[in-house]
């Protein structure tokens, strides 16, 4: 049996999705977080801003979350204190924009525009970069990073909630099959729970099967 790990390389690439516990990225009529951040998830999060991550988004991302942050840094919303905050603040975190569409410059601020193969140019930046890197949203290109054996983690922070009749942006759909080495895990607030793993891209079960 074939499997795909995440190439060696100086930069760490990590896929990090919020998700529902049905699978999905977000739900019609529901808040930011589903309306279930809490003081210890939001001060987690403070703390992760910290870090020198370089933001991967593909051009649907970009369009919606350099509006919402726009939006926020006016203080026209209505986000919360603590959505406009974490939206604002991504103005001065460095992000590259995967896309055949949109065109340079970009307005969102520390932005930057790769027009060629996404997978070829991350690949490029894993080899020879030294700042972490990370999805936000961009459901497609996570998964072709993915299906590419680019990434080196996985991470997840499942709300407790179920949106079969209201989710949107169903998380898994076209993945190829993976296992995962759990390798950290925590619960924020009572009801949060952080998974992060170690993703390899197999052909067949794992464990023994016939290969």
């Amino acid at each position: 049996m074939s499997e795909t790990t995440a190439e060696t390389s100086s930069a760490e690439l990590m896929v990090d999705l919020i998700i529902s516990l049905d699978g999905y990225a977000s739900a019609e009529g529901w808040p930011g977080w589903w309306g279930l951040e809490g003081p210890e998830y939001l001060a987690w999060l403070e703390e992760e801003g910290k870090k020198s991550y370089t933001f991967l988004l593909g051009a649907n991302t970009y369009r919606v979350m350099s509006s919402m942050s726009g939006e926020a840094a006016a203080g026209e919303s209505g986000f919360s204190e603590d959505e406009g905050a974490a939206l604002a603040g991504l103005d001065a975190v460095p992000k590259v924009v995967f896309s055949s569409t949109l065109q340079a410059p970009l307005t969102w601020a520390n932005s930057e525009l790769v027009t060629g193969d996404a997978v070829e140019a991350v690949r490029e930046m894993k080899r020879t970069g030294t700042r972490p890197l990370s999805t936000l949203g961009s459901l497609s290109l996570c998964r072709s990073l993915l299906t590419a054996g680019l990434v080196d983690k996985f991470r997840l922070v499942v709300f407790p909630v179920i949106t079969g009749r209201t989710g949107r942006e169903r998380i898994y759909d076209g993945y190829p099959d993976v296992s995962l080495e759990m390798v950290d895990s925590r619960t924020f607030d009572g009801r949060l729970q952080l998974l992060e793993y170690i993703p390899t891209v197999i052909d067949g079960p794992p464990g023994g099967g016939p290969g």
